[in-house]
């Protein structure tokens, strides 16, 4: 803070104290203050230490600790100001950001050193206490002083906050750097038996413990830039892909799927199957092959569904070459058919397939007359003969029936309940 200087208020004029103090105490204050100052330096030093055993010592290039020259040249600054009385006294702020950053690196938070600075401020201001009794400066002038301390402190405080901004932010690219290493070697690295040495080194150096199982997750952006979901400091998330991927450790702990749940509120995509460690780039296939179908708008869009409960569509839609050759072969008969009749037929197939029932039961879940089903079980019959009573085939033909209905070429049932 600058001392006060006079300022009229509507028709009251605030004086500054300090200002009418006469120059030649003022110098005298400086001068006394600036030649006690490396040992008023020293005495917060020794206190701080005192208070404060834990603080690593950090000394510049003559050995010299750079806490002690912060404190010096933050002292020096101020008196020298106190003597000017013009402007804001200003200190490099190299020092004060260091200490900011080695908190911030140290994973310390700024409280400690708030703390520090203000205990520096009251030795500072019981010092110039003495110093203004010895040259007779008024009391007035002198509470002023303190309160320009204050504010010079704020000025400290925000430097080291940078400081500690700059650190922090420094911190988190090189986590996220390494984080996304590990990754690469966990989705691209085929592990025989134990996780490799190099694996485990990059685990360790950003405290992953390594879990016996993991799920890899595609997600798909809501946005360009949207704020990377809240997922958790155990969860490896990766932002730079397009699609960005995420590393679920032991996916199967309790509260794990509810936590994921809440923090992916307003994403979508997929999450793979839980599998051992050295598998998971199985499960980041079977994700991305989820989010695919996603695209397509085969399976649910708009949340983050689980492979797990989607692995009928999953298996029989994932293979399309197959079963599409598959289908032309098993439902041949019924390209003798009208495409109205012959879906009809294909429904009653699939629903007299999966009930193993008679007329009533497929007629219930069709929702048409008894007498429906039997016209179309007898047409079915002539159609295929006697291969319609072979496992194998009824097995190939109602495989290819539940992947086309998965593909809304024939209705479901179950969406009428």
């Amino acid at each position: 803070m600058a001392l006060r200087t006079p300022a009229t208020t509507g028709t009251v004029t605030v004086r500054s104290a300090w200002r009418d103090v006469p120059r030649l105490k003022v110098r005298q204050f400086a001068a006394i203050a600036l030649a006690e100052a490396p040992d008023l330096a020293e005495e917060i030093l020794r206190e701080i230490r005192r208070e404060y055993p834990h603080l690593p010592v950090v000394l510049d290039d003559s050995g010299e600790p750079m806490a002690l020259i912060g404190i010096r040249r933050a002292i020096e600054v101020f008196i020298q100001h106190l003597e000017a009385a013009e402007g804001r006294p200003r200190v490099h702020p190299e020092v004060f950001q260091e200490f900011g950053r080695g908190e911030g690196l140290n994973g310390r938070s700024l409280d400690s050193l708030q703390a520090i600075y203000r205990m520096g401020v009251r030795l500072a201001w019981r010092r110039f206490a003495e110093i203004g009794q010895r040259v007779e400066i008024p009391p007035p002038a002198m509470y002023e002083l303190v309160d320009a301390g204050y504010e010079y402190l704020d000025g400290l405080v925000d430097q080291s906050v940078r400081g500690y901004a700059e650190a922090a932010a420094r911190q988190a690219g090189e986590r996220l750097r390494l984080q996304r290493g590990l990754m690469e070697l966990l989705l691209t690295e085929h592990h025989r038996g134990d996780p490799t040495e190099a694996f485990v080194e990059r685990a360790a150096r950003i405290g992953w413990p390594i879990p016996g199982k993991v799920s890899v997750g595609v997600l798909l952006r809501p946005a360009r830039e949207a704020v990377a979901p809240a997922v958790g400091q155990g969860v490896l998330l990766d932002m730079e892909c397009e699609q960005p991927r995420m590393v679920v450790p032991d996916p199967d702990a309790a509260g794990r799927p509810e936590l994921l749940r809440r923090a992916m509120t307003g994403w979508a995509g997929a999450i793979g199957p839980p599998v051992p460690l050295a598998d998971a780039a199985k499960s980041l296939r079977w994700a991305e092959a989820a989010v695919r179908l996603m695209e397509r708008g085969l399976l649910p869009s708009g949340d983050v569904l689980y492979c797990t409960e989607h692995t009928e569509a999953l298996v029989l839609l994932q293979p399309e070459e197959l079963i599409d050759d598959l289908a032309r072969r098993s439902l041949a008969p019924l390209g003798h058919c009208g495409p109205t009749h012959g879906r009809r037929l294909a429904e009653t197939l699939l629903a007299w397939l999966e009930t193993r029932g008679g007329a009533p039961e497929v007629a219930a879940r069709l929702g048409v007359h008894p007498q429906t089903v039997r016209y179309r079980l007898r047409q079915i019959r002539e159609l295929w003969g006697d291969e319609i009573d072979d496992p194998d085939r009824r097995f190939e033909l109602e495989l290819v029936l539940r992947a086309q209905r998965l593909r809304g070429e024939l209705g479901d049932p179950r969406a009428r309940r």
